[in-house]
Parts: structure tokens; sequence; C-alpha cells
């Protein structure tokens, strides 16, 4: 019988996954990990049992062991709360100071989920390791999850084509309505429970007190890009993200959204909403997974941030090891620091960073 030990994050999308594994006849173990300190800074959000003195993570560790005992597999913890901040929280911090928006989900996909967690999977005499990711692997490529509204492919861009051996997504050819009827056939716990927000593993969170912490404000000059005039005065630019228009706290004739940063000088560049809108970037840092390197240029499907909808384009190598993008037409709210994610039909070619 071969082994399985799944990622169990006290959510639905792990539960259900894990009672897939086991009806398929695998020896199933669940890991659950523990990133990130939940003592520190505790000002989480909406969380009613923060009265009762149980932190969201803990909460997500007794909702994991409930399920586990429910279906019959042994539950094991680990601590990457070191390992987290170290190449994960250190990297997001790096990037805000930069005046890049980050995306530290595909970061603990790159070095925690799929590298450490797999390396104390094996530990544990793990023949495959298994998440809850909405995502399908099929003769060595990645596809996108059946469900196109819950799809998480654009989080595992950084993922490499060795780190996908042996991995299973038992929910990739799932829709989300599916899984939770399964997790109420089965009585479990987290059938309702409501989908995670925020930070990977840090949770939701009031952010700007949260970042105070880490990253002093340092507040600046708000400039409209197109008159070059100073309109107003901001908290400090890790606040903000491109295509941002609630919280500027300017009043103006017309809607204002933020177009970029200068960090040189501090400021908050705005501009109307036809300024969000970019033809072109550039992509550093790639992933290949459908190919070794980019040999000619190619037509396809860009995603530039989770919650948007893809783009069609034509990438093709730049200097530097960088790729160029054009995009059949303009996209709003092109954000260096986030990720740029290639499509071909289901398949994903690869991904990187948005550089500019």
């Amino acid at each position: 019988m071969k082994k399985v030990v799944i990622g169990m994050s006290g959510g639905v999308d792990s539960s259900v996954a894990a009672i897939i594994l086991k009806e398929q006849g695998y020896d199933v173990i669940g890991l659950f990990m523990r990133n990130w300190d939940s003592t520190i800074n505790n000002d989480f959000l909406g969380n009613p049992n923060l009265n009762n003195n149980i932190c969201p993570q803990e909460e997500d560790y007794n909702d994991a062991k409930k399920v586990c005992d429910k279906i019959g597999i042994p539950l094991h913890r680990i601590d990457f709360v070191k390992e987290y901040w170290d190449y994960v929280f250190t990297y997001f911090l790096d990037e805000l100071k930069c005046g890049r928006t980050p995306n530290p989900d595909i970061m603990c996909n790159k070095y925690i989920k799929f590298d450490m967690f797999a390396e104390e999977a094996r530990k544990l005499g793990a023949d495959y390791i298994a998440t809850g990711h909405y995502a399908r692997l099929k003769d060595g490529k990645l596809l996108r999850g059946v469900d196109s509204n819950k799809d998480q492919t654009y989080f595992l861009c950084q993922v490499s084509k060795e780190q996908f051996e042996n991995v299973l997504f038992p929910i990739g050819d799932m829709e989300k309505p599916e899984v939770r009827k399964i997790a109420e056939e089965y009585g479990l716990i987290t059938a309702k429970k409501k989908d995670s927000t925020g930070i990977c593993f840090i949770g939701e969170r009031n952010f700007k007190n949260f970042l105070k912490n880490y990253l002093p404000n340092q507040p600046g000059d708000v400039v409209n890009i197109d008159t070059n005039e100073v309109i107003g005065k901001h908290i400090g630019l890790m606040n903000y993200t491109i295509g941002q228009r609630k919280g500027l706290g300017i009043s103006y004739k017309e809607p204002l959204f933020v177009i970029g940063f200068n960090k040189e000088k501090n400021e908050l560049i705005v501009g109307t909403n036809q300024d969000t809108y970019q033809k072109e970037m550039l992509v550093s840092n790639l992933n290949w997974l459908l190919i070794d390197k980019l040999e000619e240029k190619t037509e396809v499907a860009v995603k530039t941030r989770y919650s948007t909808k893809e783009s069609k384009a034509t990438i093709e190598q730049a200097e530097d090891n960088l790729v160029k993008v054009v995009f059949n037409e303009p996209v709003q709210r092109i954000t260096p620091g986030q990720s740029a994610v290639f499509y071909i039909d289901d398949v994903v070619l690869g991904g990187g960073k948005i550089l500019k």
C-alpha cells in the first residue's frame, strides 16, 4: 500500500482531499504545518475565538485533528516558523521596501509546502505528498483545476518541475460545491468553514497596523501623474498597491487610482482610471514548467494577478534573462512584484515576477 502524507490545513479542501485519498486505497497520514508564531502582533480581524484566547492557527490545528480523528488517519505536526520567516516573510518585507507588491503565498509554495514539507513527509515514509490545491498534474504537466473560480495554479508558478514529482492533487478535478457536499456527508467540522483569506499562514489582519511592526511608516507626497502636482499626503508607500482606489484619503474632481511609486522621492503616483492601463511588461525570475526555455515568440494567456482575468499576449525572450510581454489589448493594474503566469489552454507554461 502506497503511503501519502497530506498537508492538513484545518480547512475543507484538505479535509476532503484526505477522504478521497483514503477511499482510493492509500495509507494516508496528515501533517499540519505551523509556519507563524500567532502570539506575535495578535491583531486578527473578525475572529470570535480571540475572546477565548484561541488564535486562528490553533483553531485550524484543532479542526484538522478532529477531521483526522473522524476519518481515521493520524495527524502529525511540524514547526516551520523559522524557515517561513527566513524564506517567505523576509522576502515579503524586502519586496515592500523596494516599492513592489509581493505575493508571499507563491514563495510559501516554493520553499515550504513543496520543499521542506516534502522533506518532512519523506521522513515519515511518504511515497507521495498531497495538498488540497485546485490544480491537476497530468503526464508531467501542471493544469488548471476544473473549478475555474477556485483554480490555484497561479500560486504554484514558482514550484519546479522536479518538486511536482510524486505530488497528488486529489480535488483538482472537482468543483467547490462538490467538495463541501462530501464534507457534509462525512459530518466534518470543516464542511461549512469559511475559506482562509489574508497573508499565507499569517491570516486576516489589519494590514496597516500589522506592517507597522516591521516597516515604520514614512509619509510623503501624493503626486498626480497627469499634472505633476502634489495633491495630498500618503502614510507610507508599502500600504498601497497599483490600481488601488479606496483608502487614498484624497478629495479630487474625479476618481483617482494608484499608478506607481517614486521610491527615491517617497512619492505615491496617482492618476485616472485610463492611466491604470498598460500594453507591455517585463518579467524576471522565470520558472518554466512545460519547456526548458523560451526559444521563440509564443502566444499565451497571461494572468497578472490571481484575482484578475487572463489576457491574451505574445511573449518573447529579452536580454538579461527577462521575458517581454506584449498584450493584445491594454491591461489594467499591472503590478511589479506580483507574478505573471503563462498558460496555453489549460496547461501552465511557466511564470515569473513582474519587474516593470
